[in-house]
Parts: structure tokens; sequence; C-alpha cells
């Protein structure tokens, strides 16, 4: 029987985080503060209502539903001020639950509406994630996300700022958004473009549509990372808790250990998974799958990355040997140089584990 973790020790505990959105993870008071600068009206002025109110407005079991709370925090993040700010902040934040390294996604055009052009949007983000790891000791990655539903030379464009980017914050490039009737590979060319620059590629596939979007993301696009990935277990063939069938699909997963993005609270928003009980990731860790834990969207699904942690323990069962293997999943898949991933899990990972576990044996 797994050993009940609180709040605090799950708190404490190293973690690493490869999927959250920057425009989904506000601060509710900051939310109101941009807004009040910006003359831009909301539908709550108390931060904990507010924060009720975008949560209720996400938790509706559809992906598109999900999304219309962002219209009011892209419309705040219009300038290098706010920009930098909300970047610093959603930094300070996780430094301040244990997380040791995160990346932090963004569709840099979303922001130019305003006087800042591209190449002026990426450089605010950057400069919050700087200051945010020279005061905290966070180390980070910037992932720059296209999105299906927008052109193919759109997406193009965005690839080629991601690959400017590279060795300046930026460490990958996304394609997000409803995957239903717009598949990855409209967008291939953006993704080769990333390939002959040496980049690393995480797309959002398996949320909203079925195994057919992963196989395109990973055979099609060359996706070196899957976000969420919920789907794949319609690949899978289980009867009374016992696996019958692996697919070729999930086989491939497991195979060439394409890690998972898995985003629990969200999925159940979103409508991706029905449940908590129905969610596959406690098969995905049993059966040895490079799943990782991640929030997707701190404000949008009222969440953080020790509730996540929370609802593995408690849900699943995970203990820390499991919460270990989680969080060396996800430094082994970062997309940071492979020397930094080595020590953090040498310098961070492995010591705070060890470290709560003697605390546990006291």
């Amino acid at each position: 029987m797994t050993e009940a973790l609180s709040w605090d020790e799950l708190r404490a505990l190293p973690k690493v985080l490869l999927h959250e959105h920057l425009d989904g993870g506000l601060r509710p008071e900051t939310v109101l503060e941009l807004a009040e600068a910006a003359g831009h009206p909301l539908p709550e002025q108390d931060p904990d209502a507010l924060a009720e109110w975008f949560h209720r407005g996400a938790a509706r079991g559809s992906l598109p539903l999900y999304l219309e709370g962002f219209a009011h925090t892209i419309a705040l993040m219009q300038t290098a001020a706010a920009l930098e700010r909300v970047a610093f902040e959603a930094l300070e934040d996780l430094a301040n639950e244990g997380v040791v390294y995160a990346e932090l996604r963004f569709a840099p055009h979303f922001h130019t509406g305003g006087e800042l052009g591209l190449d002026a949007v990426m450089a605010a983000v950057r400069r919050g994630c700087e200051r945010a790891q020279e005061e905290y000791g966070i180390e980070y990655g910037l992932i720059v996300c296209a999105m299906r539903n927008q052109s193919k030379k759109l997406s193009l464009k965005l690839a080629e700022l991601a690959s400017a980017w590279f060795g300046r914050g930026v460490v990958g490039f996304d394609l997000a958004g409803e995957e239903d009737g717009h598949p990855a590979k409209h967008h291939i060319e953006a993704f080769q473009l990333i390939k002959r620059r040496n980049g690393s590629i995480t797309i959002h596939a398996g949320e909203s549509f079925g195994p057919e979007s992963i196989w395109q993301a990973l055979q099609f696009c060359g996706a070196h990372r899957v976000g969420h990935g919920t789907h794949l277990f319609e690949d899978i063939v289980v009867f009374e808790q016992k696996v019958i069938q692996v697919g070729g699909l999930a086989r491939y997963v497991l195979d060439h250990r394409i890690p998972i993005e898995v985003c629990l609270s969200s999925n159940v928003h979103t409508g991706a998974t029905d449940s908590l009980e129905e969610h596959p990731f406690p098969y995905y860790l049993r059966e040895g799958y490079r799943v990782t834990l991640n929030t997707d969207n701190r404000l949008m699904s009222a969440t953080s990355m020790t509730k996540e942690f929370q609802i593995a323990h408690q849900t699943y069962g995970c203990g820390l040997q499991e919460l270990e293997r989680v969080t060396v999943n996800a430094m082994k898949a970062a997309f940071h140089p492979y020397t930094d991933r080595v020590r953090l899990i040498e310098e961070a990972i492995y010591p705070g584990y060890a470290k709560a576990r003697l605390k546990k044996s006291k």
C-alpha cells in the first residue's frame, strides 16, 4: 500500500514541467491588474471569482469551449511589459512549488495586436524568463506554437521564427489547437524546416481525436514528443484489466520511448477522457511508457504541478518511486541540452527524492 504523502511533501518534491501554455497560466490578480491598465472588461472583479469563472468556462468537456477563456488572457498580453511580467510570474510560481525545469509554450503571433512584432514578443518573454532563472535558479525553455486551424504559410513563418531563436531561449516547435478537421500534415513544410535546422518538435495529438492524429504527428511530421496522447489508448485492447492486444502505433510509442505529455486535469476538462478514473495514465505508467505529468493551463484548469502530483498519488496510488520515475522521464524528454538534463537528474531530482524518502523513514 502506498504511504500517504501530504500536500507539503508533494510540493517539496523536485518536478519537471514540459507542457504549460503561457497564456493559460496567469495569476488572477495579474489578469485584473492588466485588464484595469488596458481598459479591458472582465466578467468578474474579485480574484477568486475570476479564477472560478475561468475554470467553470474551461471545464465543459470540449476543447473548443475550453479555449474560449484565452480571448481574455491573450488580449492582456499585447505589450512587452505584460509579456515579461507573465513569463516571470509563471516561472516564479513554478519554482516555488519545486519545479527545477519548465518549458513554456505560446503562439507569438497572438501577441502582435498592439505595437509588437514577432521578435519583440520573443524578446519580452525571454527577458521575463531570464529574470526568473537568475532570481530563483529555475531553468527553462520556450516552445513556439503554430495553430492547426491557421494557414500553413503562417506555420512556416513561425517555424522560421522559432529556429531564429534557437540558442536564445527557444528549444522547440509545437502545433496546437483543435485536431478534428485540421490534420498536422497540412503544416508539414514547417516541420521539415525545423528538422533541417536540427530543432525539436512536440505536437498536440490524441487530445480531441483518435490514434490517427498521433500517428500523423509522429510519422508525417517527425514529432519527438506527443502532447496529451490520451487517445493512444484506443490502439490498445484491454479486457477485465488485462491487455489483450497492443496495436502497432502503441507499440511504436513504447518501443521508441516517445514521451507522452499527460495533463490529467485538463484532459477531463476538455473531454479527452470522461473522468480521472478512466484516464489511461496509470496504464501507460505501469506498462513502461515514457509518461510525464503536466499542467497544460494552470489558470483554466485550476491546477498546479503539486495538484497534478496529488491526483496521481490519490487516484492512481503513485508513491515516491512512481513520482520520481515520472520526473526523470520528463527530464530525459526535455528539449534541454543533454549535459544539463543529466546534471539536473543527478544534482536535483535524485537527491530531492532521496531526501523525501529519508524524511518518510524517520
